[in-house]
């Protein structure tokens, strides 16, 4: 299903892109030893980003012949999204005033991409809700797009990783390599490439 590939490529794009990823080297990139106040910045931001980690990365299948339990399945997994997103961007929110110059404004864009992604999750479950079950693609559409919309969260990320200090305090901090790790985990495979809708 083309949505399960969406969510997993963006969840692992976001991973990779939080902790600097790509495996080049770090020889301009690495935050100075000294430079434990930015370490431990990232730290904060990675954990704060890590809360949707947790949320299933595969939407419920669309095969079956219930549609009543298809849309409450879709419906719970839209409100688990857009909670997880809802927690990262509060948890964002809260990370403190950033040691590097442009820490400040690049994790408000994060915060501000992740609300708005919950708030799509959000309107999707409240629009599949709604939908007739008897219609088995009722709603399904506002899914689609909520799930599509997980691809703005990589800008912010970007402008992060360009930020020199930020990128090697990321490569430096705990929780950041957790999270690598983690994207490294749930990378697709090719079989998760073939489109089913």
């Amino acid at each position: 299903m083309r949505s399960r590939l969406v969510a997993t490529l963006a969840v692992a794009a976001v991973l990779t892109a939080c902790t600097g990823g790509g495996g080049g080297t770090a020889q301009s990139t690495s935050a100075k030893p000294d430079d434990s106040a930015a370490v431990a910045y990232m730290g904060k931001v990675c954990s704060a980003a890590s809360a949707f980690v947790d949320a299933p990365k595969t939407p419920p299948g669309l095969a079956g012949d219930d549609p009543a339990k298809l849309k409450a399945d879709m419906a719970r997994y839209m409100g688990q999204m857009a909670d997880a997103f809802t927690k990262s961007a509060t948890a964002l929110r809260e990370v403190g005033p950033s040691p590097v110059g442009a820490g400040d404004s690049e994790v408000a864009a994060m915060a501000t991409t992740f609300t708005d992604i919950a708030a799509a999750f959000a309107d999707a479950k409240t629009k599949i809700e709604a939908a007739d079950a008897g219609d088995p693609t009722g709603g399904l559409q506002a899914a689609g797009d909520a799930i599509a919309k997980m691809d703005e969260f990589v800008v912010p990320l970007r402008e992060l990783d360009a930020t020199p200090e930020l990128k090697g305090a990321a490569e430096k901090a705990e929780s950041c390599q957790k999270l690598r790790r983690v994207g490294r985990s749930e990378q697709p495979s090719p079989s998760a490439a073939a489109p089913t809708t």
